[in-house]
């Protein structure tokens, strides 16, 4: 039996604890070293997961021979810098959304993990979330016939970390952090064709205070094949967390509320602890998940890229998806600011997708 894959946790954060609890549920892989620049912060993450080394130094965790696998929980800015690090420590790099702020990082990244013969794994969990793997398996089985339209929506009061407010380290606003889901999703949904298409409108309604970028967005994609998609993104939807996507099929329709249909409605005064909802508070009428992670699809993403490492294998989600992810960003950013529907491909050299609508 092969032995565990050995991973590396980069960031101690949010996203880094779903990721080190994903983690310890795949017997296959070995929760080796967390690092994290600010003192304190890795030791304990490492304390409350049972990680046995803890650095503030990330190229000290890439000079450890043992890890296999990092995984990177870092801002936006950080994902190029540092995926070419671990690329050229023989690492193998899962990458949060979005790959990175742009087309050049990204196929920075993509070049320096094939010349290094790594595999770049693109962590998108809504590609692995078992009701819209359920969704999928309709379509793919004919169940609802050719698809017509697809919709989904990702909306919250607002990001949980400083760094998503920070345009000069996030790239964008809400139809990069939340966008990125959905439009890979779509890709998913249809088995991945090219997509035509993109129209986009965005402004900034309620958090002028925190961020130049948008906090409301609504995109829409046109794929080739015909199929149209609707993605509504939103920091200012108050009442915790709303995830849900819709079918529309020459045959059928179907529709996946991911928090809802397995969840306990709740009130309460003083909120709880539900890490997928800590971008919204759950004071008050909330929807309270059995096993959040695992709903998300989390444990099955890092157990699916594990395998990959361990059998070299080709990953669902690879960084050549996450770059045409971000090819689409760009190009609703554009039409956002032209108030133009952009056809794609769409190459650009800006350092930003929200330097298309906002410019510089």
């Amino acid at each position: 039996m092969a032995r565990p894959v050995r991973v590396g946790i980069v960031g101690s954060q949010f996203i880094s604890t779903i990721h080190a609890e994903a983690f310890r549920s795949v017997p296959q892989a070995e929760l080796f070293a967390v690092s994290s620049p600010t003192p304190g912060h890795a030791r304990a993450l490492a304390a409350r997961f049972g990680i046995p080394h803890h650095l503030t130094d990330y190229q000290k965790l890439l000079e450890m021979d043992e890890i296999d696998l990092v995984v990177l929980g870092v801002p936006n800015h950080l994902h190029c810098s540092f995926t070419v690090r671990a690329a050229a420590a023989g690492k193998h790099v899962v990458c949060e959304k979005p790959l990175c702020l742009n087309l050049r990082e990204a196929d920075e990244m993509i070049e320096a993990c094939r010349r290094a013969g790594v595999k770049l794994m693109y962590a998108e969990e809504l590609c692995f979330a078992p009701k819209y793997v359920r969704l999928k398996k309709l379509l793919d089985d004919g169940a609802l016939g050719k698809p017509t339209l697809l919709k989904q929506l990702e909306k919250h009061d607002g990001p949980h970390a400083p760094h998503f407010w920070d345009i000069d380290r996030s790239g964008g606003g809400v139809a990069l952090d939340m966008g990125c889901h959905a439009i890979e999703f779509f890709r998913w949904m249809l088995g991945k064709p090219p997509i035509r298409s993109v129209y986009a409108q965005m402004a900034t309604q309620v958090h002028t205070d925190k961020t130049q970028g948008d906090d409301n967005a609504l995109v829409l994609l046109e794929f080739e094949g015909g199929c149209m998609a609707l993605a509504e993104e939103s920091w200012t939807k108050l009442g915790g967390m709303d995830d849900r996507a819709e079918v529309y099929g020459s045959e059928g329709v179907a529709f996946a509320d991911l928090l809802r249909g397995n969840s306990i409605v709740t009130y309460s005064l003083r909120g709880y602890d539900y890490a997928v909802e800590k971008a919204g508070s759950t004071k008050g009428w909330s929807f309270t998940i059995y096993e959040e992670s695992w709903n998300y699809g989390f444990p099955q993403e890092m157990a699916h890229f594990v395998d990959c490492v361990q059998n070299d294998k080709q990953p669902l989600e690879t960084g050549e998806d996450g770059r045409a992810v971000l090819e689409a960003i760009f190009a609703a950013y554009h039409s956002a600011g032209t108030g133009c529907k952009v056809t794609l491909p769409f190459p650009s050299d800006a350092a930003r997708p929200i330097d298309l609508w906002k410019k510089p």
